[in-house]
Protein backbone atom coordinates (compact mmCIF):
# COMPACT_ATOMS: atom_id res chain seq x y z
CA UNK A 1 0.00 0.00 0.00
CA UNK A 2 1.03 3.42 -0.86
CA UNK A 3 0.00 6.65 0.91
CA UNK A 4 -0.10 9.60 -1.00
CA UNK A 5 0.10 12.52 1.60
CA UNK A 6 -0.43 16.55 0.53
CA UNK A 7 0.27 19.37 3.38
CA UNK A 8 -1.05 22.52 3.49
CA UNK A 9 -1.59 25.29 5.41
CA UNK A 10 -2.81 24.55 8.70
CA UNK A 11 -3.89 21.10 7.67
CA UNK A 12 -2.67 17.99 6.41
CA UNK A 13 -4.40 16.01 3.93
CA UNK A 14 -3.19 12.23 3.49
CA UNK A 15 -5.68 10.79 0.41
CA UNK A 16 -5.34 7.12 0.34
CA UNK A 17 -6.61 4.64 -1.33
CA UNK A 18 -5.35 1.54 -4.13
CA UNK A 19 -7.56 -1.01 -5.55
CA UNK A 20 -7.41 -3.39 -8.52
CA UNK A 21 -7.34 -2.25 -12.19
CA UNK A 22 -11.05 -2.96 -12.65
CA UNK A 23 -12.03 -0.54 -9.42
CA UNK A 24 -10.12 2.11 -11.16
CA UNK A 25 -12.76 2.46 -13.71
CA UNK A 26 -15.18 3.42 -11.70
CA UNK A 27 -15.00 6.72 -9.08
CA UNK A 28 -14.35 5.62 -5.76
CA UNK A 29 -15.94 5.89 -2.90
CA UNK A 30 -15.16 8.57 -0.22
CA UNK A 31 -15.25 8.33 3.57
CA UNK A 32 -13.87 11.69 4.87
CA UNK A 33 -12.71 11.82 8.77
CA UNK A 34 -10.28 13.84 10.66
CA UNK A 35 -8.19 11.60 12.63
CA UNK A 36 -5.44 13.17 15.67
CA UNK A 37 -2.18 12.61 14.12
CA UNK A 38 -0.62 15.20 15.82
CA UNK A 39 -1.12 16.43 19.67
CA UNK A 40 -2.01 14.73 22.70
CA UNK A 41 -4.62 12.03 21.50
CA UNK A 42 -1.97 11.27 18.15
CA UNK A 43 -0.71 7.86 19.81
CA UNK A 44 -4.66 6.76 19.46
CA UNK A 45 -5.52 8.43 16.40
CA UNK A 46 -2.76 7.13 14.56
CA UNK A 47 -3.35 3.34 15.55
CA UNK A 48 -7.03 3.99 15.13
CA UNK A 49 -6.18 4.93 11.47
CA UNK A 50 -4.34 1.89 10.98
CA UNK A 51 -7.36 -0.37 11.51
CA UNK A 52 -9.39 1.83 9.06
CA UNK A 53 -6.64 1.19 6.76
CA UNK A 54 -6.37 -2.28 7.03
CA UNK A 55 -10.41 -2.72 6.17
CA UNK A 56 -9.86 -0.47 3.52
CA UNK A 57 -7.28 -2.44 1.65
CA UNK A 58 -9.14 -6.11 2.83
CA UNK A 59 -12.59 -4.48 1.18
CA UNK A 60 -10.99 -3.58 -2.11
CA UNK A 61 -9.20 -6.75 -2.27
CA UNK A 62 -12.48 -8.40 -2.04
CA UNK A 63 -14.24 -5.40 -4.78
CA UNK A 64 -14.82 -2.31 -3.18
CA UNK A 65 -18.46 -1.47 -1.90
CA UNK A 66 -21.00 -1.14 -4.69
CA UNK A 67 -18.46 -2.21 -6.99
CA UNK A 68 -16.09 0.80 -6.14
CA UNK A 69 -12.63 0.91 -4.38
CA UNK A 70 -13.19 2.63 -1.32
CA UNK A 71 -10.76 5.81 -0.75
CA UNK A 72 -9.95 7.85 2.78
CA UNK A 73 -9.92 11.59 3.19
CA UNK A 74 -8.08 12.02 5.99
CA UNK A 75 -7.36 15.56 8.14
CA UNK A 76 -5.27 16.04 10.91
CA UNK A 77 -7.62 17.73 13.48
CA UNK A 78 -4.46 18.10 16.01
CA UNK A 79 -6.35 16.37 18.62
CA UNK A 80 -7.82 19.83 19.08
CA UNK A 81 -11.74 20.30 19.48
CA UNK A 82 -11.40 23.70 17.50
CA UNK A 83 -9.98 22.57 13.97
CA UNK A 84 -12.97 19.74 13.51
CA UNK A 85 -16.24 21.75 12.97
CA UNK A 86 -14.39 23.73 9.76
CA UNK A 87 -13.08 20.05 8.99
CA UNK A 88 -16.03 18.29 8.57
CA UNK A 89 -17.62 21.05 6.38
CA UNK A 90 -14.60 20.87 4.51
CA UNK A 91 -14.85 17.02 4.01
CA UNK A 92 -18.91 17.61 2.59
CA UNK A 93 -18.73 21.20 1.20
CA UNK A 94 -15.51 20.76 -0.74
CA UNK A 95 -14.17 17.22 -0.85
CA UNK A 96 -17.96 15.81 -1.46
CA UNK A 97 -17.24 12.69 1.10
CA UNK A 98 -20.01 9.92 0.61
CA UNK A 99 -19.89 9.15 4.12
CA UNK A 100 -18.12 10.37 7.54
CA UNK A 101 -16.32 8.48 10.20
CA UNK A 102 -15.95 10.71 13.32
CA UNK A 103 -12.68 11.54 14.84
CA UNK A 104 -11.24 9.77 17.28
CA UNK A 105 -12.37 10.59 21.01
CA UNK A 106 -14.84 13.01 22.56
CA UNK A 107 -13.01 16.28 22.53
CA UNK A 108 -12.26 16.54 19.11
CA UNK A 109 -15.93 14.83 18.24
CA UNK A 110 -18.49 17.20 20.55
CA UNK A 111 -18.29 19.83 18.02
CA UNK A 112 -19.07 18.29 14.84
CA UNK A 113 -22.32 16.76 16.51
CA UNK A 114 -24.60 19.83 15.34
CA UNK A 115 -23.62 19.79 11.69
CA UNK A 116 -24.04 16.55 11.15
CA UNK A 117 -27.55 16.60 13.00
CA UNK A 118 -28.24 20.13 11.01
CA UNK A 119 -27.18 18.31 7.82
CA UNK A 120 -28.59 14.99 7.86
CA UNK A 121 -25.76 13.42 7.75
CA UNK A 122 -24.86 9.72 9.05
CA UNK A 123 -21.78 9.70 11.60
CA UNK A 124 -19.97 6.29 12.34
CA UNK A 125 -18.49 7.26 16.02
CA UNK A 126 -14.83 6.72 17.00
CA UNK A 127 -14.54 6.27 20.43
CA UNK A 128 -16.81 9.05 22.05
CA UNK A 129 -18.68 9.08 25.12
CA UNK A 130 -22.34 10.53 25.41
CA UNK A 131 -21.27 13.18 23.02
CA UNK A 132 -24.97 12.63 21.55
CA UNK A 133 -26.77 12.34 24.82
CA UNK A 134 -27.80 16.31 24.30
CA UNK A 135 -27.76 16.44 20.08
CA UNK A 136 -30.05 13.76 19.98
CA UNK A 137 -28.98 13.12 16.65
CA UNK A 138 -30.44 9.60 14.95
CA UNK A 139 -28.10 8.78 12.42
CA UNK A 140 -24.95 8.48 14.93
CA UNK A 141 -23.52 4.87 15.95
CA UNK A 142 -20.68 4.54 18.53
CA UNK A 143 -18.23 2.13 17.59
CA UNK A 144 -17.13 2.16 21.19
CA UNK A 145 -18.22 -0.87 23.29
CA UNK A 146 -19.72 1.27 26.39
CA UNK A 147 -23.06 0.55 26.12
CA UNK A 148 -25.71 2.15 28.43
CA UNK A 149 -24.59 6.29 30.27
CA UNK A 150 -24.62 4.82 33.31
CA UNK A 151 -22.69 0.84 32.55
CA UNK A 152 -19.20 2.06 32.92
CA UNK A 153 -19.25 3.17 36.46
CA UNK A 154 -22.00 0.60 37.60
CA UNK A 155 -19.88 -2.48 36.21
CA UNK A 156 -17.12 -0.98 38.36
CA UNK A 157 -19.02 -0.54 41.69
CA UNK A 158 -20.48 -3.82 41.17
CA UNK A 159 -17.25 -5.94 41.74
CA UNK A 160 -16.05 -2.92 44.16
CA UNK A 161 -19.04 -3.88 46.48
CA UNK A 162 -18.84 -7.45 46.02
CA UNK A 163 -15.26 -7.03 47.32
CA UNK A 164 -16.58 -5.03 50.32
CA UNK A 165 -16.48 -1.38 49.42
CA UNK A 166 -18.83 0.71 50.94
CA UNK A 167 -17.62 4.47 50.22
CA UNK A 168 -16.27 5.87 47.56
CA UNK A 169 -13.27 8.51 46.46
CA UNK A 170 -13.48 10.46 43.04
CA UNK A 171 -10.45 12.03 41.63
CA UNK A 172 -11.03 13.25 37.85
CA UNK A 173 -9.37 15.56 35.39
CA UNK A 174 -11.25 18.50 34.44
CA UNK A 175 -12.53 17.87 30.99
CA UNK A 176 -15.11 16.82 29.01
CA UNK A 177 -14.54 13.19 28.71
CA UNK A 178 -13.33 12.85 32.80
CA UNK A 179 -16.03 15.25 33.95
CA UNK A 180 -18.97 12.62 32.09
CA UNK A 181 -17.77 9.66 33.72
CA UNK A 182 -17.79 11.31 37.29
CA UNK A 183 -21.22 12.18 36.68
CA UNK A 184 -22.07 9.20 36.09
CA UNK A 185 -20.16 7.81 38.58
CA UNK A 186 -22.06 9.91 41.20
CA UNK A 187 -25.16 9.38 39.92
CA UNK A 188 -24.59 5.64 40.61
CA UNK A 189 -23.40 6.03 44.07
CA UNK A 190 -26.06 8.27 44.79
CA UNK A 191 -28.72 5.28 43.86
CA UNK A 192 -27.20 2.62 46.36
CA UNK A 193 -26.34 4.99 48.77
CA UNK A 194 -22.84 4.73 47.96
CA UNK A 195 -21.19 7.75 50.19
CA UNK A 196 -18.65 9.58 48.39
CA UNK A 197 -15.74 10.48 51.08
CA UNK A 198 -13.62 12.10 48.75
CA UNK A 199 -14.67 14.23 45.30
CA UNK A 200 -12.19 15.99 43.67
CA UNK A 201 -11.54 17.55 39.88
CA UNK A 202 -7.96 19.06 39.11
CA UNK A 203 -6.78 20.90 35.90
CA UNK A 204 -5.92 18.51 33.18
CA UNK A 205 -1.98 19.90 32.82
CA UNK A 206 -1.63 19.12 36.56
CA UNK A 207 1.60 16.82 36.65
CA UNK A 208 1.83 16.81 40.46
CA UNK A 209 -0.38 14.55 42.34
CA UNK A 210 1.65 13.77 45.57
CA UNK A 211 -0.79 16.53 47.64
CA UNK A 212 -4.22 15.16 46.05
CA UNK A 213 -2.94 11.74 46.78
CA UNK A 214 -2.19 12.03 50.56
CA UNK A 215 -5.43 13.81 50.67
CA UNK A 216 -7.26 11.11 49.25
CA UNK A 217 -5.54 8.70 51.35
CA UNK A 218 -6.86 10.79 54.70
CA UNK A 219 -10.23 10.11 53.55
CA UNK A 220 -10.27 6.56 54.31
CA UNK A 221 -11.99 4.89 50.66
CA UNK A 222 -12.68 2.11 49.99
CA UNK A 223 -13.67 2.43 46.43
CA UNK A 224 -11.04 4.81 44.31
CA UNK A 225 -12.70 5.47 41.28
CA UNK A 226 -10.17 7.32 39.01
CA UNK A 227 -11.23 9.09 35.28
CA UNK A 228 -7.88 10.75 33.82
CA UNK A 229 -6.09 11.10 30.64
CA UNK A 230 -2.93 9.24 29.96
CA UNK A 231 -0.48 12.28 31.34
CA UNK A 232 -2.14 12.66 33.91
CA UNK A 233 -3.11 8.69 34.64
CA UNK A 234 0.83 7.58 35.26
CA UNK A 235 1.33 10.55 37.21
CA UNK A 236 -1.42 9.08 40.06
CA UNK A 237 -0.22 5.83 39.31
CA UNK A 238 3.77 7.07 40.41
CA UNK A 239 2.23 9.10 43.31
CA UNK A 240 0.35 5.84 44.30
CA UNK A 241 3.48 3.68 44.70
CA UNK A 242 5.46 6.93 46.49
CA UNK A 243 2.56 7.42 49.05
CA UNK A 244 0.58 4.19 49.11
CA UNK A 245 -3.23 5.12 48.81
CA UNK A 246 -4.37 2.55 52.34
CA UNK A 247 -5.27 -0.63 53.16
CA UNK A 248 -9.00 0.31 53.53
CA UNK A 249 -9.17 0.54 49.63
CA UNK A 250 -10.62 -2.81 47.92
CA UNK A 251 -10.20 -1.88 44.32
CA UNK A 252 -8.97 1.09 43.02
CA UNK A 253 -8.72 2.46 38.61
CA UNK A 254 -12.28 2.27 36.61
CA UNK A 255 -11.91 5.03 33.93
CA UNK A 256 -7.93 5.55 33.81
CA UNK A 257 -7.45 6.38 29.85
CA UNK A 258 -3.75 5.67 28.62
CA UNK A 259 -3.36 2.42 30.28
CA UNK A 260 -4.77 0.86 27.49
CA UNK A 261 -1.63 2.09 25.12
CA UNK A 262 1.47 0.33 24.42
CA UNK A 263 3.66 2.63 25.08
CA UNK A 264 2.12 3.91 28.86
CA UNK A 265 2.36 -0.05 29.59
CA UNK A 266 5.38 -0.11 29.22
CA UNK A 267 6.58 3.20 30.92
CA UNK A 268 4.51 2.04 33.73
CA UNK A 269 5.65 -1.38 34.13
CA UNK A 270 4.81 -2.97 37.55
CA UNK A 271 3.00 0.06 38.87
CA UNK A 272 0.29 -1.74 36.74
CA UNK A 273 -0.67 -4.16 38.98
CA UNK A 274 -3.70 -4.59 41.15
CA UNK A 275 -5.13 -1.64 38.76
CA UNK A 276 -8.52 -2.96 37.85
CA UNK A 277 -9.37 -0.88 34.78
CA UNK A 278 -11.67 -0.07 31.49
CA UNK A 279 -10.55 -1.57 28.47
CA UNK A 280 -11.58 -2.74 25.21
CA UNK A 281 -10.05 -5.52 23.76
CA UNK A 282 -7.54 -8.13 25.53
CA UNK A 283 -5.69 -10.79 24.37
CA UNK A 284 -7.89 -13.10 26.27
CA UNK A 285 -9.32 -16.34 24.81
CA UNK A 286 -12.64 -14.90 25.12
CA UNK A 287 -11.81 -12.14 23.14
CA UNK A 288 -11.47 -13.64 20.08
CA UNK A 289 -13.87 -13.79 17.17
CA UNK A 290 -14.22 -14.30 13.43
CA UNK A 291 -11.11 -12.56 12.16
CA UNK A 292 -9.98 -11.26 14.78
CA UNK A 293 -6.67 -13.39 15.20
CA UNK A 294 -5.93 -12.95 10.96
CA UNK A 295 -6.48 -8.20 11.87
CA UNK A 296 -3.89 -8.48 14.47
CA UNK A 297 -1.29 -10.82 12.22
CA UNK A 298 -1.73 -7.52 9.37
CA UNK A 299 -1.74 -5.10 12.53
CA UNK A 300 1.41 -6.22 14.02
CA UNK A 301 3.38 -5.97 11.03
CA UNK A 302 1.77 -2.64 9.74
CA UNK A 303 2.62 -1.46 12.93
CA UNK A 304 6.41 -1.51 13.00
CA UNK A 305 6.04 0.17 9.38
CA UNK A 306 3.62 2.79 10.39
CA UNK A 307 5.43 3.63 14.24
CA UNK A 308 2.22 3.69 16.10
CA UNK A 309 0.94 1.47 18.89
CA UNK A 310 2.66 -2.23 19.04
CA UNK A 311 -0.36 -3.69 20.50
CA UNK A 312 -2.87 -1.86 18.72
CA UNK A 313 -5.63 -3.48 21.36
CA UNK A 314 -7.48 -0.18 22.00
CA UNK A 315 -8.66 1.26 19.03
CA UNK A 316 -7.10 -0.43 16.17
CA UNK A 317 -9.72 -3.54 15.82
CA UNK A 318 -12.84 -1.21 16.34
CA UNK A 319 -11.96 1.49 13.20
CA UNK A 320 -11.75 -2.28 11.55
CA UNK A 321 -15.60 -3.08 12.83
CA UNK A 322 -16.71 0.76 11.67
CA UNK A 323 -15.73 -0.12 8.37
CA UNK A 324 -17.49 -3.90 8.47
CA UNK A 325 -20.75 -2.47 9.61
CA UNK A 326 -20.81 0.13 6.86
CA UNK A 327 -19.87 -2.74 4.66
CA UNK A 328 -22.73 -4.48 5.82
CA UNK A 329 -25.08 -1.86 5.80
CA UNK A 330 -23.70 -0.70 2.28
CA UNK A 331 -24.15 -3.99 0.98
CA UNK A 332 -27.66 -4.81 2.10
CA UNK A 333 -29.24 -1.34 1.03
CA UNK A 334 -27.25 -1.77 -2.07
CA UNK A 335 -27.02 1.95 -2.10
CA UNK A 336 -25.14 5.40 -0.54
CA UNK A 337 -28.46 6.40 0.93
CA UNK A 338 -27.35 7.84 4.56
CA UNK A 339 -30.84 7.40 5.91
CA UNK A 340 -31.15 3.63 4.30
CA UNK A 341 -27.68 3.03 5.59
CA UNK A 342 -29.10 4.23 9.02
CA UNK A 343 -31.93 2.09 9.20
CA UNK A 344 -30.10 -0.87 8.75
CA UNK A 345 -27.42 -0.13 10.91
CA UNK A 346 -30.23 0.63 13.48
CA UNK A 347 -32.31 -1.99 13.13
CA UNK A 348 -29.55 -5.13 12.66
CA UNK A 349 -26.80 -6.96 14.78
CA UNK A 350 -23.73 -6.59 13.26
CA UNK A 351 -20.89 -9.74 13.25
CA UNK A 352 -17.56 -7.96 13.77
CA UNK A 353 -13.78 -8.71 14.86
CA UNK A 354 -14.52 -7.34 18.17
CA UNK A 355 -17.83 -9.06 18.34
CA UNK A 356 -21.71 -8.61 17.84
CA UNK A 357 -22.63 -5.05 17.97
CA UNK A 358 -26.13 -3.90 18.42
CA UNK A 359 -27.08 -0.19 18.94
CA UNK A 360 -29.90 1.37 20.49
CA UNK A 361 -31.70 4.66 20.18
CA UNK A 362 -29.18 6.96 20.59
CA UNK A 363 -26.84 5.62 18.53
CA UNK A 364 -24.64 3.55 21.57
CA UNK A 365 -24.82 -0.37 22.22
CA UNK A 366 -27.91 -1.56 23.44
CA UNK A 367 -25.31 -3.51 25.59
CA UNK A 368 -22.34 -3.18 27.31
CA UNK A 369 -18.92 -4.79 26.45
CA UNK A 370 -16.82 -2.55 27.93
CA UNK A 371 -14.33 -4.79 30.04
CA UNK A 372 -13.00 -4.21 33.16
CA UNK A 373 -9.74 -6.05 33.82
CA UNK A 374 -6.93 -6.47 36.20
CA UNK A 375 -3.48 -6.29 35.92
CA UNK A 376 -1.10 -9.08 37.13
CA UNK A 377 2.40 -10.08 36.97
CA UNK A 378 3.45 -7.47 35.22
CA UNK A 379 7.32 -6.74 34.68
CA UNK A 380 8.86 -4.09 33.86
CA UNK A 381 10.61 -3.17 30.75
CA UNK A 382 8.71 -5.78 28.59
CA UNK A 383 6.38 -4.77 25.96
CA UNK A 384 5.89 -8.48 24.68
CA UNK A 385 4.13 -10.09 28.00
CA UNK A 386 1.08 -7.96 27.22
CA UNK A 387 0.63 -10.13 24.10
CA UNK A 388 -0.03 -13.18 26.46
CA UNK A 389 -3.43 -13.86 28.17
CA UNK A 390 -3.24 -13.44 31.99
CA UNK A 391 -1.67 -10.12 32.17
CA UNK A 392 -5.21 -8.44 32.16
CA UNK A 393 -7.51 -10.53 33.80
CA UNK A 394 -11.49 -9.48 32.54
CA UNK A 395 -13.31 -9.54 35.64
CA UNK A 396 -16.48 -7.92 33.87
CA UNK A 397 -18.85 -8.54 31.61
CA UNK A 398 -19.85 -11.72 32.54
CA UNK A 399 -19.71 -13.77 29.37
CA UNK A 400 -16.07 -12.26 28.74
CA UNK A 401 -14.76 -13.01 32.40
CA UNK A 402 -11.62 -14.64 32.59
CA UNK A 403 -10.99 -14.40 36.45
CA UNK A 404 -12.33 -13.17 39.57
CA UNK A 405 -10.68 -9.73 41.64
CA UNK A 406 -8.10 -9.95 43.83
CA UNK A 407 -8.25 -7.93 46.78
CA UNK A 408 -7.56 -5.10 48.35
CA UNK A 409 -5.82 -2.84 46.11
CA UNK A 410 -2.44 -3.48 48.20
CA UNK A 411 -2.24 -7.24 48.64
CA UNK A 412 -2.77 -7.11 44.48
CA UNK A 413 0.11 -5.17 43.74
CA UNK A 414 2.70 -7.56 44.89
Amino acid sequence: MKRRTFLGGAMAVAVVGQGSRALAQQPPIKIGMSMPQTGGLAGGGKASLLGIEIWRDDINAKGGLLGRKVELVVYDDKSSASETPAIYAKLVDVDKVDLLFAPYATVPTAPIMPFVKQRGLLLMGNFSFQVNSKVGHDMWFNNAPWGPADSWAASFLDIAQKAGGKNMALLTADQEFAQNLALTAREVAKKRNLPVVFDQSYPPNTVEFASIIRALKAAKPDIVYVASYPPDSAGILRAVNEIGIGDDVKIFGGGMVGLQFAAVMSNLGSLLNGVVNYNTWLPEPSMYFDGTKEFFEKYTKRAIEAKVDPLGYYLAPFGYAMGQMIDAAVGATKSLDQKGIAKYLRENEHKTIVGPIAFSADGERKETATLQAQFRGVKDKDIEQFRSSGKQVILFPDKLKTGNLISPFEAARK
